[in-house]
């Protein structure tokens, strides 16, 4: 089924470790660029006013280096998870990726990440194929190219894979497409909703299930920061869909994919045990004179999020139904991608918490949301500068938390072995 743009409302090796740990994977898990995600300055707006502040957290201190080992296997089925803070090791699973932007784990085991110039990787007992599963020939210009992936939530039966892409016929674009991974090859392929507006920045691309079933894509302004308020624009917006393309019937604005709008460049989604869900937005960085001001929002259907009048707490033209961040980066810089909340209960110092990666702030974030999950109370920056830039964060079917570098994408300071993936465990 072919879903249009417009909707109708108006290297690489593994380590032995990393063998040994993927060939213990346990079945069943359900996973869901120093300049960075930036805009070119524009002629200045008339001069900012501040609102009601929403919370500018000031980051803890670091947390210390955790060493490298050997990772042990999952916990057995009906051991307790632990009741205080553990110690934490963290090792190097895989080396010599290029760009890669997302992660996720099939039931059997399988891995399988995308890479942004446009191929699709799969390890299979714990070996990294060297041929990819799919490669596209996908427009890897600036920030564009092969971007999000994301399992069907009945994977084990359909097979079914979603990769969000950058392509160019007269201008860029970016497309959702299903394929089906079978004997280790994505075939059949079939596209779920076209013509996302797309731009060498701000291509959004972040694609997840949601505990409903429905899927979830994130979309950039495209270099276009009004269109993020025009509902007849694909662009700057959260997006829900059927898993074929289709539109909910309780979507909030009848016959259309959008969820919620005024978004300038959402990388990352994440839903709490309870269903709620949050996404990470880069602030701007020069455009419509501001900078700075990432934020970490509670999506809402129908609501409305600011972009380009309303940026956290600086207004330029006053918007009632604008809706304040959680937490916002205020004068600093996170530039915010993958997210994931903590639920497994190996690591109970993060139990609860929305981790989410930083590109220009080369960390992985830790946020601890206040009980009515409107505000936050802890910013902690873990690891910071370990491992360069971070593209995403993902809780693995084994309780251990998996980050991807993105040090090769163009704006980073490549190092020996880039780009990789990491795993956090207990010790």
């Amino acid at each position: 089924m072919h879903r249009s743009g417009r909707p109708p409302h108006g290297n690489r090796r593994l380590t032995r470790r990393g063998l040994l740990l993927f060939s213990l994977l346990l079945p069943a898990c359900n996973v869901g660029i120093q300049r960075w995600e930036s805009g070119p300055p524009t002629a200045t707006p008339p001069p900012a006013v501040s609102r009601t502040p929403s919370p500018v957290l000031m980051p803890s201190p670091a947390s210390p280096s955790a060493t490298t080992a050997t990772a042990p296997p999952p916990s057995p089925t009906g051991v307790p998870s632990p009741t205080g803070p553990v110690a934490l090791r963290v090792e190097t699973l895989l080396t010599g990726l290029e760009a890669p932007w997302e992660v996720a784990f099939t039931p059997d085991g399988r891995l399988v990440l995308t890479e942004r110039p446009g191929r699709v990787r799969l390890v299979v007992n714990g070996q990294l194929r060297t041929q990819p599963a799919l490669t596209l020939p996908v427009a890897a210009v600036g920030e564009g190219g092969l971007l999000g992936l994301a399992l069907h939530p009945d994977f084990s039966r359909t097979g079914w894979i979603y990769l969000y892409y950058t392509y160019q016929t007269d201008q860029l674009w970016n497309r959702v497409v299903r394929y089906r991974l079978a004997d280790d090859q994505l075939v059949e392929p079939e596209i779920i909703l076209d013509r996302i507006p797309g731009a060498s920045i701000h291509d959004g691309g972040r694609i997840a299930f949601g505990p409903d079933g429905k899927l979830y894509v994130t979309t950039g302004d495209a270099r276009d920061p009004e269109a993020a308020q025009d509902l007849d624009s694909l662009a700057g917006k959260i997006l829900r869909l059927e898993p074929d393309g289709s539109i909910p019937p309780d979507n909030p604005f009848p016959g259309s994919p959008v969820w919620s709008f005024g978004h300038r460049n959402p990388q990352g989604l994440a839903w709490t045990s309870d269903g709620r869900l949050y996404a990470t937005e880069h602030g701007p960085t020069g455009d419509l004179g501001l900078a700075a001001h990432d934020e970490v929002n509670l999506i809402e259907p129908g609501k409305n999020y600011g972009w380009p009048f309303v940026v956290a707490d600086l207004v330029r033209r006053p918007l009632p139904d604008a809706v304040p961040p959680v937490a916002q980066s205020g004068q600093t810089t996170w530039a915010p991608s993958g997210a994931t909340f903590v639920r497994a209960g190996s690591i109970p110092q993060w139990q609860g918490n929305l981790l989410f990666a930083g590109l220009r702030s080369q960390a992985l974030w830790r946020l601890v949301l206040a009980p009515d999950g409107r505000s936050a109370v802890q910013l902690e920056a873990l690891y910071q500068g370990e491992f360069g830039r971070l593209r995403t964060v993902v809780e693995g079917p084994d309780g251990a938390i998996y980050l991807l570098t993105s040090n090769r994408d163009g704006r980073g300071n490549p190092r020996a072995g880039d780009d990789r993936l990491v795993r956090i465990a207990p010790a």
